[in-house]
């Protein structure tokens, strides 16, 4: 077994932009949770935002225009695929091909 522990000096750190999805809530490339009570549309609003990025389409009007389309991962605790997370992808007119889960249920 390793026990060693390798330490890095934060001088040593090259400072790097943030690149933003949607500047200042989301950070690209990184992982964001949206939490909430119930009901407040948190589902909804992570949704709409997986339709415009499946779609190639801007967070805002005040974000650069259109990019290629984008893959998202989506992982729920609460919500069922078929009876929730899929019809309202839909409603959104999200591109469901450039939606992946990871199936919990094994």
């Amino acid at each position: 077994m390793n026990n060693n522990v390798t330490l890095i000096t934060m001088s040593d750190v090259q400072t790097e932009p943030v690149r933003w999805l949607w500047k200042p809530y989301i950070p690209y490339g990184k992982i964001t949770l949206v939490q909430g009570d119930p009901g407040d549309g948190k589902t909804k609003f992570v949704l709409a935002i997986a339709a415009l990025l499946t779609n190639g389409k801007p967070m805002s009007e005040s974000e650069p225009p259109e990019s290629p389309p984008q893959t998202v991962i989506y992982q729920t605790a609460e919500d069922g695929l078929a009876d929730t997370i899929k019809p309202r992808l839909e409603e959104v007119g999200a591109d469901c091909a450039r939606v992946v889960v990871i199936d919990e249920s094994e």
